[in-house]
């Protein structure tokens, strides 16, 4: 970890490596320094994981409301005899909401507060809940679906961002990666729901009602959430601001560290002019938004989220034959997602950022072009688009189609009004090795898959955009980044269904894995390893010309190599410039 102190005080120690500063005068540690720093190490207080447990019940419902639709369609796609289009359009209608709810949140984030948002957003769940649990039709449904989704783009942008503002920097990583954990024990819960429910009658309708609790539970907690310090600061209430970081840190922590602290948001914000959309487009602030909307893109160009809407669909057409057993599978992929958010919640902080992404791109590729070849042997490399059902030799192909159905006694591939025979279904029995092989090579590369991308694409796009950006322009570029997620999953979530059938199921997959070797040359070059520094300080990598990750790299390098690390300033301070770049002597 890194701690720095404006008192001539500077912490270096890192697992791995040791950097000393003896050289510089007066720059030994306290007593008092040296044991706020091992406090600190040990956990933060209670009091900081009530607020992050708070604050995360807006990413378990995020979770729970984009989960839930994989087991509920199943069934109101036999209610109400959907195609394929209407099937995508309620996936994608919370994605639609989302997209407006993430836009429009940074700028009232800013005008009101992230503790406002949280409110609003918590009202806003309770309201699409009760408006999909009680829907007729399908297009009241849809509405429901937009309404819910307004709340899920809300809390998508501001709960990291939240959260990241009140996190002591040791533990930034690992608490703003909860509400990911939140948001996979959400899609948990909503895979465990749909399969309790999905033979009883009306059962989607309690599906979409029970989100309404954890926002209610939410709800009853806010009065005890307390405003971002940072947003304090910005309306001149630094009295409070002070208190809550003297909450944050807690009693062990001398006061003045949390005056230090303090004073460094001060200077941080005095030195910003960004205050509206335009000032995005300046440099230090365009590098940082590019990243992080290139994150967001990719994390749902991998096809992750349709994996998970549709995740029940896929075992059924890699030949899980009932709707249970689907959903069954479908909570075995949810629980890889969570356990695996948990292993990265565990080592993010000591691995950094930059790390876990490269591992997460590279597993994820691998994945899916497993995924591709286990279609091969269930579908085959055909494009369902045939001009009659009978042209369909494998199941698998056959339930794909809209019009047509399979007769496992027969074997052929019949339209679904047909009289000809008694036995039509939309299931697919493996009914050989190669068809059972490639049952279970579908499974096995889709936890893989899933694996892969909770450990790393899955969190770290959302911790990241909440760390790289300045202070006046947080939330502004957070809700640009966050409305370039549910922009890129909408147009994925209403596609996925209708790429399997004009480029087969195996070239779907094999599309995402393209996109993702394009991500990881991305991730390369251009993101920047940011643990253990201070909000402040990450900006700092953005500025100049250089790629961010060459400027972040000659950092660590320098540091390993020299003695000394930075100089003092003419004040006699080690000025956080030089304490990143690294001396160049």
């Amino acid at each position: 970890m890194i701690g720095t102190g404006l008192n001539r005080n500077i912490i270096f120690n890192c697992s791995t490596r040791r950097y000393s500063f003896a050289e510089l005068p007066q720059t030994e540690p306290s007593a008092d320094t040296e044991e706020t720093h091992s406090n600190m190490a040990a956990r933060p207080p209670r009091f900081v994981f009530f607020v992050v447990f708070c604050i995360t019940i807006g990413g378990l419902l995020f979770g729970y409301d984009t989960g839930v639709i994989s087991g509920a369609l199943v069934v109101i796609k036999d209610e109400w005899d959907l195609n394929s289009t209407q099937q995508e359009f309620i996936v994608g209608g919370t994605t639609l909401g989302a997209i407006v709810g993430g836009l429009f949140s940074g700028y009232f984030a800013d005008r009101w507060g992230r503790r406002t948002i949280t409110f609003l957003s918590s009202v806003v769940f309770i309201l699409g809940a009760l408006i999909m649990a009680f829907s007729k039709h399908y297009s009241v449904l849809i509405g429901g679906r937009v309404v819910v989704g307004l709340a899920v783009g809300a809390a998508s942008m501001v709960v990291p961002i939240y959260i990241g503002e009140l996190a002591p920097k040791e533990f930034r990583g690992r608490l703003v990666t909860l509400n990911v954990l939140a948001i996979t024990g959400g899609q948990l819960i909503a895979y465990l729901v749909s399969w309790g429910l999905a033979d009883v009658h009306d059962g989607w309708r309690w599906m979409f009602a029970i989100s309404a609790f954890p926002a209610a539970i939410q709800l009853c907690c806010l009065p005890w959430l307390p405003e971002s310090p940072r947003v304090l600061i910005q309306r001149g209430q630094d009295e409070r601001a002070h208190t809550i970081l003297q909450r944050i840190y807690g009693n062990k922590v001398p006061e003045s560290t949390v005056d230090d602290e303090l004073e460094s948001m001060r200077r941080s914000m005095r030195t910003e002019t960004a205050a509206s959309y335009r000032d995005l487009l300046r440099t230090v602030n365009f590098k940082p938004l590019i990243v992080a909307c290139m994150l967001q893109l990719m994390q749902q160009f991998s096809g992750f989220n349709t994996a998970m809407y549709y995740s029940a669909t896929i075992l059924k057409m890699a030949g899980f034959s009932s709707t249970k057993s689907a959903t069954q599978f479908s909570i075995a992929i949810a629980a890889t997602n969570m356990l695996m958010t948990i292993v990265a919640i565990s080592i993010i902080d000591r691995f950094g950022r930059r790390k876990l992404l490269l591992i997460s791109f590279t597993g994820m590729i691998i994945g899916l072009a497993l995924l591709g070849i286990a279609f091969i042997f269930i579908v085959g490399l055909v494009k369902i688009t045939k001009d009659t059902c009978g042209e369909y030799i494998k199941c698998g192909a056959c339930a794909l189609d809209d019009r047509c159905n399979w007769s496992p006694g027969s074997m052929v591939c019949a339209p679904k009004s047909s009289t000809l025979y008694t036995d039509l279904t939309d299931n697919c029995e493996p009914v050989n090795g190669r068809d059972k092989a490639g049952t279970w090579l579908a499974l096995a590369s889709l936890i893989f898959y899933v694996a892969l991308y909770a450990v790393g694409l899955g969190n770290v796009p959302w911790l990241v955009q909440s760390e790289i950006f300045a202070q006046g322009i947080r939330s502004r570029a957070g809700s640009i980044a966050t409305a370039t997620n549910w922009v890129s999953n909408f147009i994925v979530s209403v596609t996925f269904l209708t790429m399997t059938l004009h480029i087969t199921a195996s070239g779907t997959f094999w599309l995402y894995a393209g996109i993702l070797l394009l991500g990881l040359v991305f991730v390369f070059f251009m993101v920047p390893e940011t643990k253990g520094l201070k909000l402040e300080d990450v900006q700092k990598l953005f500025a100049g010309t250089g790629l961010p990750y060459r400027r972040r790299a000659v950092s660590r390098k320098n540091s390993q190599s020299s003695s000394v690390v930075g100089s003092r300033s003419t004040s006699g301070e080690i000025t956080n410039t030089q304490l990143l770049r690294g001396s160049q002597e």
